[in-house]
């Protein structure tokens, strides 16, 4: 069964209490966590900027590691299949193509590629550090032949890509660090980037209490939060509850585009 955090708010002094009586062996790295989130908030007031320099710390030490929380090779492994297996069962198809925002070093992208027919994968990254772990993961799963787009980007606008491209669109552990700004971007242009009948799946935090972060990288949102910022810009949401039942900590949702008659009709 899943094991999404839904309960109090991590960002309290009493969680933090709470949980360094539970798991005292965890105090020095949450301390050196705390202390690098001061000192890069203090050099980059942007959210995109301060998360590139998160990510280029976490890479330096390894390229899983900047994927998620010390990973082995087997975890990144596992996750990354995971994402995949839950994508082609709900109607990722080898025509379609895919837009993956936050694609990383490949941990689900190398199985979307091998999946999808040549050039139809793109995977847009903040982390020029993370793109160039893969394009290591390209050479080794021998998939130079298909042709993928890695982009660098500094927002969530999509300016650059063409509009009603994409069939499927995927962000894996970004709305999981991203404050709401960030999150409505995203909403606001990605109806415009979406084919017709395309669909964007995406996981995030969920909690059913306060909404809040922890050191300005994890973020956590209720569910009728991110649907009604969907809703705002045209966007149809649906709660993914057999993600649930998978061993992983994150929610998902999907959103497609309401049709534009839709859209005025009502009271």
């Amino acid at each position: 069964m899943g094991d999404a955090n839904t309960g109090g708010n991590r960002s309290s002094l009493a969680h933090h209490v709470r949980y360094a009586l539970r798991h005292p062996e965890r105090v020095p790295a949450h301390t050196r966590r705390a202390l690098r989130d001061a000192w890069l908030r203090l050099l980059h007031r942007d959210h995109i900027a301060y998360y590139r320099a998160v990510m280029a710390s976490d890479a330096a030490r390894s390229a899983e590691a900047a994927v998620g929380h010390n990973p082995s090779r087997e975890q990144w492994a596992r996750i990354g299949r995971m994402q995949y297996d839950y994508l082609v069962r709900h109607g990722l198809r080898p025509h379609h193509r895919m837009l993956e925002i936050g694609c990383g070093n490949l941990r689900a992208g190398r199985l979307f590629i091998a999946h999808l027919e040549p050039g139809h994968y793109y995977g847009i990254d903040i982390s020029p550090h993370i793109l160039l772990a893969a394009q290591d993961t390209l050479v080794r799963e021998g998939l130079q032949d298909k042709l993928p787009h890695l982009t660098l980007t500094d927002d969530l606008t999509f300016a650059f890509l063409p509009d009603a491209h994409f069939d499927v669109v995927h962000a894996h552990s970004v709305f999981s660090h991203s404050p709401r700004h960030v999150i409505e971007e995203c909403f606001a242009h990605v109806g415009r980037v979406l084919a017709p009948g395309g669909f964007f799946d995406f996981t995030f935090d969920r909690t059913e209490g306060e909404e809040h972060h922890v050191l300005h990288e994890d973020f956590y949102y209720r569910t009728e939060t991110l649907a009604g910022l969907a809703a705002r810009h045209g966007l149809s949401a649906r709660f993914m509850d057999d993600w649930e039942e998978l061993p992983h900590r994150q929610s998902r949702m999907r959103l497609t585009a309401v049709p534009e008659r839709a859209r005025t009709v009502g009271p």
